[in-house]
């Protein structure tokens, strides 16, 4: 099986910076043939895509909300997956989930992927 764990979340304040993490772990892990992504799920809201890469990170796209704010990246060799979130914003408080598929793609569709970590809170006050 395979584990996604999430670090990084915390509370900041508007303006503010943070680098959110997501280590892949377990005995059946290939996490360099893996598309990711990057979800997040504000109170009373439903959860909504946020960034993906594909299993070359050739294959990058960005929700509109969060463009020239967050980068998505990726270190296989250390089978972590990373956003960077810059110019945090209190509408951007949620609790961020990484995923992975198995095919590689990049795709905001979470119907697409077949792992799922517990998520990372982030909170922005103003």
């Amino acid at each position: 099986q395979v584990q996604l764990v999430e670090s990084g979340g915390g509370l900041v304040q508007a303006g503010g910076s943070l680098r959110l993490s997501c280590e892949a772990s377990g005995r059946a892990v290939s996490f360099s043939s893996y598309g990711m992504g990057w979800f997040r799920q504000a109170p009373g809201k439903e959860r909504e895509f946020v960034a993906t890469v594909n299993w070359r990170g050739g294959s990058i796209v960005y929700a509109d909300s969060v463009k020239g704010c967050f980068t998505i990246s990726r270190h296989d060799a250390k089978n972590t997956l990373y956003l960077q979130i810059n110019s945090l914003k209190p509408e951007d408080t949620a609790v961020y989930y990484c995923a992975a598929n198995r095919v590689g793609v990049s795709s905001e569709n979470d119907s697409a992927y077949d792992y799922w970590g517990q998520g990372t809170q982030v909170t922005v006050s103003s």
